[in-house]
């Protein structure tokens, strides 16, 4: 297992959107309101599923469904502004545990939400505040 690296997003990221999630059943309202909400701040969709848009609904969904099963609701993902990139930054209000990547079998069902949201961005990391554990994600405009 490795751990993600210790550092909040830009300090001058800007907020675009904030959502808050009670359950899982709340995760498909949150991949349309997103979709929606990259559009109005000037991502295009596409119809290929490596384009931004998608990573970053694909990103929060993973992280989303992390916080909503191992943290203490509510999550909070708030989509944020820098000079050239989206931060994706997930929220919950477990500060008893770190986030680590984990070691996976290929045959394991779950685990991945980590390792995928390194894949797809151009940067992963995490910090705490007095009342929450974020992880956050950045992309490319």
């Amino acid at each position: 297992m490795g751990q993600l690296r210790t550092s909040p997003p830009p300090p001058q990221a800007a907020e675009l959107e904030r959502w808050r999630l009670g359950t899982p059943a709340e995760l498909r309202g949150l991949r349309a309101s997103l979709r929606d909400a990259l559009t109005r701040h000037g991502l295009s969709q596409g119809e290929d599923l490596d384009e931004i848009p998608h990573l970053v609904v694909l990103v929060a969904t993973e992280l989303a469904t992390n916080a909503l099963r191992h943290g203490i609701p509510p999550t909070i993902v708030t989509l944020l502004s820098a000079d050239d990139c989206f931060i994706l930054d997930v929220a919950d209000h477990d500060l008893s545990t770190v986030p680590e990547l984990a070691d996976t079998n290929p045959l394991d069902s779950g685990g991945r939400g980590l390792l995928l949201a390194q894949s797809a961005s151009l940067a992963v990391g995490w910090y705490a505040t007095k009342e929450t554990k974020n992880i956050w994600a950045s992309f490319p405009r």
